[in-house]
């Protein structure tokens, strides 16, 4: 292992906080407990002392954020309870033996996750597993840039709680900003997603989705190795794929295909050929989208927890996704996004909390990729998460902007994100996770295919 870990620390808050448990919505409790890692990277090395400013500013916005300083734990056997008793989180300063230019384009891999990111312990009960761990590991050389690596448990919040906490901790730890700026507190309260009443849905989304013809479970499917790459797309090549989806358009009264239905219908176009499906396979998407300014009345845009909803395209076949133009995808991606209004996704949380048991629907697999009794959304489906519109780089704890965000471990089959380039230019990082049998054939059909 090239990282050698040179100092660890328990960081928890500079005052007293409140010792109570925290009430968990629906949507919290089908996170998977386990932690999404991320990576940030810097091209500009702080001096020694910044671990220390990092330690002292985290202490201080944990005051705030309290809730990432406790611990879960299991209540009614299959749900769970987020207890905010103060333990803290936990800050790594490593050293690695490599240069940051060996990492390429830092696409997820077993190497990225093990050298740049906190390991997290699961064999360990899980009132014991910190919820934010946080490693700061500088590279060989004096001036060799550094990488952020955060671990953050995903039943805390979604990606959106989890930048704004990131960059609140950042401007703290540069000194933009005073503790009773407003930014710097969160909305901690999600009773505001709580309710007594019956789904008005059948929620699909919610349910096994379509398997490989022939297959009666996902057994097999979920064996196979997995792999992940980063592709760029420069911002003419968006454009090029938005002038194809939206060809003929023009003299119609309909809407143009937004970036992310043009880019999620080539992913899955891309995918379908690269996975080698049958004519007749059946296939979906799963979609999910922020719901903080989709409720009536929208929530706090600074609530902390997770306010995520998920959507099915229509089930399509195979052949219908690979012969149509790539407005069909568009379509249907457009059609999953459009189910997330108000009611839909009340409903959806009333589904959530109606279940007897969660084990069904909880995405609860391991950081390694390996799922351990969640539900299955790869091969022949896909998950595309757009992170276009999080403030991903203005995480400048003071050595300046990350040059490059993104995951930090390979995730199961299926999984796309689609996040904006630090280049500022229109270009996008798509971090695309497939089996590795299917990859070398997605890649190519990816540029291919523009």
């Amino acid at each position: 292992m090239s990282t050698t870990i040179k100092a660890s620390y328990t960081v928890i808050p500079a005052e007293a906080s409140p010792n109570t448990p925290l009430w968990l919505s629906p949507s919290d409790q089908v996170a998977r407990w386990s932690h999404t890692s991320t990576i940030y990277v810097y091209k500009e090395t702080p001096n020694h002392h910044a671990i220390d400013t990092m330690r002292d500013s985290l202490s201080k916005i944990l005051v705030h954020y309290y809730p990432l300083a406790g611990r879960l734990s299991w209540i009614e056997g299959h749900r769970l309870q987020l207890n905010c008793n103060g333990k803290g989180v936990v800050l790594i300063e490593a050293e690695s033996t490599k240069t940051l230019s060996s990492y390429g384009d830092f696409a997820p891999s077993d190497t990225v996750k093990m050298d740049l990111t906190p390991t997290v312990d699961y064999t360990q009960p899980i009132e014991d597993l910190p919820l934010l761990l946080v490693q700061l590991t500088r590279f060989k050389g004096t001036k060799q840039g550094l990488v952020i690596g955060m671990a953050f448990n995903h039943v805390l919040g979604d990606g959106l709680a989890a930048i704004r906490f990131i960059n609140s901790w950042a401007k703290l730890c540069k000194g933009d900003v005073a503790l009773d700026h407003s930014e710097m507190f969160p909305f901690l309260d999600r009773t505001v997603l709580n309710s007594s009443t019956r789904p008005c849905f059948d929620h699909p989304e919610l349910k096994p989705l379509p398997l490989l013809l022939g297959s009666t479970n996902t057994v097999a499917e979920q064996k196979h190795e997995k792999t992940a790459v980063v592709l760029k797309l420069t911002n003419e090549q968006v454009q090029k794929l938005k002038q194809k989806a939206n060809n003929g358009l023009e003299e119609s009264s309909a809407r143009p295909y937004s970036t992310y239905e043009v880019v999620s219908a080539h992913v899955w176009k891309c995918a379908t050929k690269a996975r080698g499906l049958d004519d007749v396979q059946p296939t979906v998407v799963r979609v999910s989208a922020d719901i903080r300014s989709r409720l009536n009345p929208p929530l706090p845009r600074n609530y902390f927890g997770n306010a995520l909803a998920v959507a099915l395209t229509p089930t399509c076949f195979a052949r219908d996704v690979l012969l149509n133009p790539l407005r069909y995808g568009a379509r249907k991606i457009r059609e999953a996004v459009e189910l997330l209004k108000d009611d839909y996704v009340r409903s959806q949380l009333d589904f959530i909390r109606c279940q007897e048991r969660l084990d069904s629907i909880r995405a609860s697999y391991l950081d390694r990729g390996e799922a351990k009794n969640a539900p299955f959304y790869g091969n022949p489906n896909l998950t595309i998460v757009s992170w276009m519109s999080m403030p991903v780089y203005e995480a400048d704890f003071g050595w300046g902007k990350p040059v490059r965000f993104g995951p930090g471990a390979v995730y199961p089959d299926g999984k796309a994100y689609i996040i904006r380039s630090s280049d500022g230019d229109g270009s996008l990082d798509v971090s695309v996770h497939l089996q590795m049998r299917h990859m070398e054939l997605f890649m190519k059909f990816f540029y291919q295919d523009i």
